[in-house]
């Protein structure tokens, strides 16, 4: 057992958890730096052990905050299914359902089944704990959450005290997503201009910079909708880490499309044995298609809507022969509507021996 742990160190000591965040989770620099550093400190025991570790994670949706969550669990436990507690906080918007998170109390229905939470976290008191849309619970619960932030336990109703403090607790609002992403913007607007009085020779590279949420931000505009919201200084004082998420710039889109593609060339591959092909202006031609609202949801929609529609369409009407390699391409120049021409669209082309193309004819 000295063994494996010795190796598992040595193991995490090779693979950091910031390398093992980036490899799934595309941007959000300063959100992997500042989880990894409070999860190290609470491996290495450099933490109050008489609380558990609490993080907010704030952005607007589709933008990373649950898949992060779960990886975070990946790399604390390696059963994910006991290590990972995620409790939907939509289900909980009315004071009666209180009682589904940690039982209903003696002599009412359902007591013998236990809570939802209290369940889970008697059988893995370390787990990753995931309240997702935490605005949306009923205050009740939120009181709930603040015995178990601030004590590390939770009494469910049975009256059994449920002893917590080594969990990590994640939770995820949209709460002042639209100021965070305008900021956000602004920062990149003002890093942009910065670039272009220096002559940088590329955007590329201001889009690749980092950008960081101001302590005068945080202060003056978050702060006060968070107290607005919760309602509770005590609440906001027990959370470690508020996390910021940030809008995706033009570098990370075109890593999210070139993902989404790859996801779908590998099944074309794997359920009809076609090789899916595509050129660069693709790439910029779908980014038009992110919504600041929706974030990597709307890349995937857009891929769908635009790309895998065709492939379906051209497989049903029987276009695709068997292990054929098909090429999408830009119909149209990207610059065109704005001359007042027609909007450029994505066509699919077959790709012979020859490496010679042609166009599909889909209905």
């Amino acid at each position: 057992m000295e063994e494996q742990k010795q190796g598992e160190l040595e193991e995490r000591r090779r693979f950091p958890l910031e390398r093992r965040l980036k490899e799934h989770i595309i941007g959000q620099e300063g959100a992997i730096t500042t989880v990894a550093s409070a999860i190290r400190r609470k491996e290495n025991g450099c933490y109050d052990e008489e609380h558990p570790l609490v993080f907010l994670f704030l952005g607007s949706s589709g933008i990373g905050k649950t898949e992060l969550a779960k990886q975070v669990a990946r790399y604390m436990h390696e059963d994910i299914k006991k290590g990972f507690i995620r409790m939907d906080m939509s289900e909980f918007q009315e004071k009666h359902e209180l009682a589904k998170l940690i039982g209903s109390p003696p002599g009412y229905v359902g007591h013998e089944e236990g809570g939802q939470l209290t369940k889970q976290l008697k059988q893995c008191p370390n787990a990753v704990v995931l309240f997702d849309g935490v605005d949306n619970a009923h205050p009740n619960v939120l009181t709930i959450m603040l015995q178990l932030f601030d004590e590390g336990r939770l009494m469910d109703g049975k009256g059994k005290t449920i002893e917590c403090k080594d969990a990590i607790f994640i939770m995820t609002s949209n709460v002042a997503s639209d100021e965070i992403a305008q900021h956000a913007m602004e920062l990149r607007q003002e890093a942009q201009e910065q670039s272009r009085r220096h002559l940088a020779d590329s955007l590329d590279e201001v889009q690749q910079s980092e950008i960081a949420i101001s302590k005068k931000f945080k202060e003056d505009v978050i702060r006060p909708i968070l107290k607005d919201q919760f309602r509770c200084n005590k609440f906001l004082g027990l959370i470690n880490e508020i996390v910021y998420f940030l809008p995706f710039c033009r570098t990370e889109l075109i890593q999210l499309i070139n993902k989404e593609l790859n996801y779908w060339a590998k099944k074309a591959k794997q359920r009809h044995d076609i090789t899916l092909l595509w050129e660069r202006p693709v790439l910029e031609l779908l980014t038009r298609g992110y919504n600041l609202n929706y974030g990597a949801r709307s890349i995937k929609h857009e891929v769908e809507r635009r790309v895998v529609n065709q492939l379906a369409a051209a497989y049903k009407q029987k276009l695709l022969p068997k292990g054929c390699t098909l090429l999408i391409t830009v119909d149209g120049e990207l610059g065109d509507e704005e001359k007042g021409q027609a909007s450029p669209s994505l066509r699919l082309e077959l790709v012979d021996k020859d490496r010679k193309t042609q166009k599909l004819e889909i209905r």
